[in-house]
């Protein structure tokens, strides 16, 4: 297969859109903005779908799932939430199209208007606390614990394929509960949901913090937030969890009887993550070759090759083939074998490093005879010849190992990429020659922050709850500070 990816080196933007369409994850479509997500994209989406809808549940949540469209008027009544979203919101203003009296296709009917504008969710806080209103009376109707799985719109004006498109699938998860200390909990519950997929399952490592308050989703009283590094030395926040305190309740008048009688607002969280992930696991990971993915997340973990000219060949082999198919299959490891006969092995080997198929097998007439089978693993581009007896219990040890081995060299790379900076010069060249988190004292003005975010494209992007007190000055004024807090370029 001839080169098919710019490298990174090159230009990384170039790399990860090469990668992304060349590995049939997604490609453009007609509207401008908005992506076709394909077969073998969706097949990892629906690996990462699988895998947060079980911890929800395990954690007590239920699936629901609520309107696309929004009245306006709801988004005018929580007015930071609206201030937050306004410039982002698709509104549908008529239901109906007609025919073109001058035969040019269908035109918008005038007559159709509706009487009040409805807007393509850019998230989902105003329609389902409306809900609400009518599920909570009392105390016994609480907590609520609603996720819904969907897709919103937001008029992004610069996209990129997965990271961040007009229209993007994800899941929001709503909760309503008595007290602030059950919210509070809550929050803090599913953003250590989302760090523990983000290590666990796609062997990204993540820091767990508190967004600044300027960086808060709109309407929350905090945000907690995952941040990954991807291998340009630019953050990438890939999942969030919102304090909302009673601000919706009251918005909607969303109250409850509780349990001494008295009538008060409902204490509220959202969280969520979205196809931003597919974006981090692509960046996160792979190489000049192609994807490099974990093994709990490929859609094929096991690739088997036969090398043959004849049937007379192949059937000899799946004879030998079939069997480890079986073993594999009844370990819960997902396996392939490609008999087809319309590509040579050379092609199909290149393709599935491409596709970032963790383990390849291939075998043919010497191998048969030998009793062994070639074996190349894709995190690190080895290949070594292996006895075919036991080859799925090697199979299964090696995916464990894969698994780990990536997270490691991801964990490394964000170890090498970390500094603590003293200074504003300091932090200034440091941000364009070396790239990476940077650790770093900040006064806690809006005013600093954005005098940082405006001359250096750099951001706060959290300050991490396990972060260590330290006695320091702000790098930019010089005030005392208590804490470094952690700056990046981001995505």
């Amino acid at each position: 297969m001839a080169k098919v990816l710019t490298s990174r080196s090159e230009n990384y933007s170039q790399w990860y859109n090469d990668l992304v369409i060349k590995a049939d994850l997604a490609e453009n479509s007609a509207v401008r903005g908005c992506m076709v997500i394909k077969p073998y994209g969706y097949a990892i989406w629906e690996k990462i779908q699988a895998v947060l809808d079980g911890k929800f549940k395990d954690t007590g949540h239920q699936n629901a799932y609520f309107p696309l469209l929004i009245p306006k008027s709801f988004l005018s009544k929580e007015a930071d939430h609206v201030e937050g979203f306004a410039k982002e919101c698709a509104v549908v203003t008529h239901y109906r199209l007609k025919n073109d009296p001058n035969g040019k296709g269908v035109i918008v009917d005038p007559e159709a208007r509706l009487e009040e504008e409805l807007i393509i969710r850019p998230t989902s806080e105003t329609i389902i606390w409306n809900t609400y209103k009518n599920w909570i009376q009392s105390y016994r109707d609480l907590p609520i614990l609603v996720n819904q799985w969907a897709n919103v719109m937001r008029w992004e004006m610069r996209t990129r394929l997965f990271l961040r498109t007009a229209e993007f699938l994800w899941q929001e998860g709503h909760t309503a509960h008595a007290t602030e200390k059950e919210a509070l909990a809550e929050t803090e519950q599913m953003i250590n949901v989302y760090g523990d997929f983000a290590e666990g399952w796609m062997a990204v490592p993540v820091l767990k913090g508190r967004k600044t308050e300027s960086e808060r989703f709109a309407g929350a009283l905090d945000t907690y937030c995952i941040e990954a590094l991807m291998q340009d030395g630019k953050a990438l926040q890939a999942g969030t969890s919102h304090f909302l305190g009673q601000n919706f309740a009251k918005a909607f008048d969303v109250k409850f009887t509780n349990k001494e009688g008295k009538e008060d607002y409902v204490w509220a969280t959202s969280w969520g993550v979205s196809t931003r992930l597919m974006g981090a696991l692509v960046m996160a990971h792979s190489d000049d070759h192609g994807l490099v993915l974990p093994p709990k997340l490929a859609p094929i973990q096991v690739v088997i090759v036969p090398i043959y000219r004849k049937e007379e060949e192949l059937a000899k082999l799946a004879e030998v083939i079939d069997p480890i198919v079986a073993k594999l299959k009844a370990k819960g490891i997902s396996v392939k074998f490609d008999d087809s006969d319309n590509r040579k092995p050379g092609w199909k080997f290149a393709e599935y490093e491409l596709k970032g198929v963790p383990v390849r097998l291939a075998m043919g007439a010497r191998d048969l005879e030998n009793g062994t089978v070639e074996l190349a693993r894709r995190d690190i581009l080895t290949k070594e010849t292996v006895a075919v007896d036991g080859v799925e219990d090697l199979i299964e040890n090696l995916l464990e190992e894969i698994q780990n081995n990536i997270f490691q060299k991801a964990l490394d790379f964000r170890t090498e990429k970390t500094t603590k900076v003293d200074t504003y010069d300091e932090f200034k060249e440091l941000l364009e020659t070396k790239t990476g988190f940077f650790l770093a004292h900040w006064d806690g003005t809006a005013e600093t922050e954005e005098k940082i975010k405006n001359e250096t494209k750099a951001t706060i992007r959290c300050i991490p709850f396990d972060n260590e007190q330290e006695e320091g000055v702000c790098m930019v004024t010089g005030k005392p500070s208590t804490q470094r807090v952690v700056f990046a370029k981001s995505y």
